[in-house]
């Protein structure tokens, strides 16, 4: 697969059975569920070769040396060399890995055995997609929620929607495009807040996201987010992001999305006066956008922001 970068053509490796994994976690904490994560990538069933590289950031590195590594298999640790959080130790987990693909899973997720077998079939028939997801299983409030997202997400549709079934641990990349033309992920964003989204849509700039129709990934949502309160990371990662993409001008309805959430961070912040200035510009573009009611609604201090987020989450879904 050839393709274009700076007047000179390209050639891209297409995925294929045998192309070797390089799965990066980033963790900061939580060390049992970091190794369920582990091991369950240890254990897939596939018959290339898999290397897991652990990216500890902000605490000391642990060696997992009770975790058992079976044949074909590799585990590396190490410490996040690049900037503080989550961004700064995938990249650094990206330069030291050696797979031809790389995927990210989260410390508190988990794969299923079958993921990666599964994911790559699905590359196989589209060579020319520029990345692989799959659906998601999500624990939460003690029961299961199956998300599955479109087959087919190109840049269009995330412009108009974030396409939250398609989750960051199911993610597989060309190591050479995130080294290449779509980039690292950028360390840039305020807190972090918003790296994935970033990434698939600068990825869909150069072609679109299939997913395996098939809930490959455990998401664990019964523990608090890392972005939980932090109103004021989520208000300035979106605005970032609104800056970054001027394709978004041509989606009223994804500008409405995102601007329903800023003022929705703003609301939660008590900054009212912000909160109504964003969600009037959602819903000028977009009169049924729900995120800017709410905002108006937490912003009269009669709704707590966290208890609606709780509530949503129940169900499996976010603001």
């Amino acid at each position: 697969m050839n393709y274009q970068e700076n007047g000179a053509w390209l050639r891209l490796e297409e995925p294929h059975s045998l192309s070797s994994v390089s799965a990066i976690i980033t963790t900061c904490g939580r060390p049992e569920l970091l190794r369920k994560a582990i091991r369950s990538i240890l254990n897939q069933n596939y018959e290339a070769e898999i290397e897991v590289v652990v990216v500890f950031d902000k605490i000391s590195v642990d060696e997992l040396k009770d975790v058992e590594v079976p044949p074909g298999r590799r585990l590396t640790t190490m410490a996040n060399s690049r900037s503080s959080g989550l961004a700064g130790g995938r990249n650094t987990g990206i330069r030291a890995a050696s797979g031809q693909i790389i995927g990210f899973c989260d410390d508190d997720d988990d794969w299923h055995p079958e993921k990666l077998a599964q994911q790559m079939n699905t590359w196989k028939d589209a060579p020319h997609a520029v990345a692989v997801a799959s659906g998601i299983n999500i624990r939460t409030d003690g029961t299961n929620i199956i998300r599955m997202p479109p087959q087919r997400v190109t840049f269009e549709n995330f412009l108009r929607s974030r396409v939250t079934a398609i989750h960051p641990s199911t993610m597989l990349f060309r190591r050479e495009d995130l080294i290449g033309r779509i980039g690292p992920v950028d360390e840039e964003l305020p807190a972090g807040y918003g790296e994935d989204y970033d990434l698939l849509l600068r990825a869909t700039r150069f072609g679109d996201i299939y997913s395996t129709q098939e809930p490959l990934v455990g998401v664990l949502w019964d523990r608090p987010s890392f972005f939980a309160g932090r109103w004021e990371n989520i208000s300035a990662g979106l605005t970032y992001i609104l800056r970054k993409f001027p394709e978004f001008e041509r989606s009223p309805k994804g500008i409405s999305r995102i601007a329903g959430q800023v003022a929705f961070a703003h609301a939660a912040q008590g900054n009212g006066r912000a909160a109504r200035l964003w969600a009037r510009s959602s819903m000028h573009r977009d009169w049924r956008q729900l995120r800017a009611y709410a905002a108006l609604v937490v912003s009269t201090g009669f709704v707590d922001a966290a208890w609606l987020v709780r509530q949503m989450q129940k169900v499996g879904r976010g603001l």
